[in-house]
């Protein structure tokens, strides 16, 4: 196999490992009814006029499974936290008690268990369409090499490949989308 192929199949599996983890960080954002404090990682609290991560402006904690404390580095941003944890309606109410602000996690009824499968599973098709997509760009990269030289074998051979590393990807997909529905369907 001509050394072109070999960069465009490893450049394919280098972007399905990114779509991977992409895939994965957005599952996780998911909240299974275990407190996390993954659960306030898009919060964005107004920091002296600019949006600033939650995670840069306050300790993030969960002494339990059911509990998230936020502790800020400043008293001043206790009512801007609480602001920005009400606004990004994630279905819990922030308690400021002047010191920290503890949210207590409910937990999911039946329904928003299904609900929150729906939404896994379409993070899971959004993983697949991306490396999906990949393959395609890659096999395009890979006919285009024609012009350079590379014979049909080479890249009929090439083409396998990247199919092969699609098929695996999409393997992976499904493994960590039936992890998350197992994980939030357990009461």
């Amino acid at each position: 196999m001509s050394e072109l192929v070999k960069k465009q199949i490893s450049d394919a599996k280098a972007l399905m490992d990114k779509a991977i983890n992409h895939a994965d960080n957005e599952l996780t954002k998911i909240r299974a009814g275990k407190a996390s404090p993954a659960m306030l990682d898009d919060i964005m609290v107004d920091y002296y006029g600019s949006p600033t991560p939650l995670n840069q402006v306050a300790s993030v904690n969960t002494p339990d499974a059911r509990t998230i404390v936020i502790q800020p580095w400043e008293k001043s941003l206790l009512s801007a936290i609480e602001k920005a944890i009400m606004e990004a309606n994630l279905g819990v109410n922030p308690q400021n008690d002047g010191i920290i602000i503890r949210i207590n996690v409910p937990p999911l009824t039946e329904e928003r268990r299904r609900d929150l499968v729906k939404k896994a599973k379409a993070e899971a098709e959004a993983g697949k369409i991306a490396i999906r997509n990949i393959r395609k760009d890659a096999n395009e990269k890979i006919r285009k090499l024609k012009t350079e030289g590379v014979s049909e074998d080479e890249m009929k051979v090439g083409e396998a490949e990247i199919q092969k590393l699609t098929d695996t990807y999409i393997v992976k997909v499904d493994q960590l989308s039936e992890a998350k529905e197992k994980d939030i369907m357990t009461v």
